[in-house]
């Protein structure tokens, strides 16, 4: 079984050349039936039918994984066991009747104005003592939430993908598709404040790095960005994409076009865009006083 999801991942990095994130969550969802298989006594690809791939996402669901994370399971293994039968290991593709649930439809949380405010007064203040790491989360947040970043491509980031001068990052997002994205004074100010900090790791690539002077991983930006949110009210999901989605929004409540909203987050689809920034109920009550003759 493993061999054989070794030679698959290696088909997607290769001949299909997903980047290296999409990669590792294959791995990851592929792992877990390797070992879920392994429990069932089952170590070839030949063991693999329906009904056990219905046991592990029932096994999935009974451990509290999200429906979005077991719908993702069940889109891994329909790819894994579609390419286990084109090249011959299997006559026919076991996951083809597998059903998943509906992804939850849950959008990031989306910070208002005076909560974003407040939140960069806090790390400010603490940037203000001279704390390297302060020093860095500030300018983590200014970019996370500046350029409406995504965690991973935020990570990413090496010192030769900043522009001061023109205030602009160059991104490596889904697919290992790059984009160019500006970014604000504030978080230029940042970003140059934390450049001064992190001047004995000259010899690390990265732009953000821990305080081992390695690069920062996206577990410690999720953690950062729990701590920074626990005490702000809202519901929702408190991890970094709070902060890209609230940039997006905040973007299309000050009249922003949609189209450059969507080239910003990259996005191949505008439908994705509009799905995932949502023009505001604010928006929509400003739109209807002016234009409706009722109103």
């Amino acid at each position: 079984m493993r061999p054989a999801i070794e030679d698959f991942l290696r088909h997607l990095a290769g001949e299909r050349g997903l980047s290296t994130h999409t990669v590792r969550a294959y791995a990851g969802d592929l792992d877990a039936l390797a070992t879920f298989a392994e429990g069932r006594e089952v170590d070839v690809p030949a063991g693999l039918d329906l009904e056990l791939l219905r046991e592990w996402l029932w096994d999935s669901s009974q451990a509290g994984l999200a429906a979005s994370t077991i719908a993702r399971r069940a889109a891994t293994v329909r790819a894994f066991g579609g390419w286990l039968a084109d090249t011959g290991r299997l006559p026919v593709n076991p996951a083809v009747r597998l059903r998943s649930p509906k992804s939850d439809k849950h959008l990031p949380r989306v910070l208002n104005r005076e909560q974003v405010d407040g939140l960069f007064a806090r790390l400010e203040a603490a940037a203000a003592t001279g704390d390297a790491m302060a020093v860095r989360d500030l300018a983590v947040i200014e970019l996370l939430y500046g350029a409406a970043l995504r965690v991973s491509e935020l990570a990413g980031l090496d010192l030769a993908d900043v522009d001061l001068g023109r205030q602009t990052v160059r991104v490596t997002g889904k697919g290992d598709k790059q984009r160019v994205v500006p970014f604000g004074a504030p978080a230029r100010r940042a970003i140059d404040a934390w450049l001064d900090k992190r001047e004995a790791t000259d010899a690390v690539v990265a732009l953000f790095v821990n305080t081992r002077g390695t690069r920062v991983g996206t577990r410690t930006l999720y953690e950062l960005v729990a701590r920074l949110l626990v005490e702000l009210p809202g519901t929702g999901p408190a991890g970094p994409h709070t902060f890209r989605h609230t940039a997006a929004t905040h973007l299309l409540d000050g009249g922003a076009d949609l189209r450059a909203v969507q080239e910003l987050l990259g996005h191949a689809s505008l439908g994705t865009t509009q799905i995932y920034t949502h023009v505001s109920t604010e928006r929509l009550k400003q739109s209807y006083a002016l234009a409706h003759p009722r109103a």
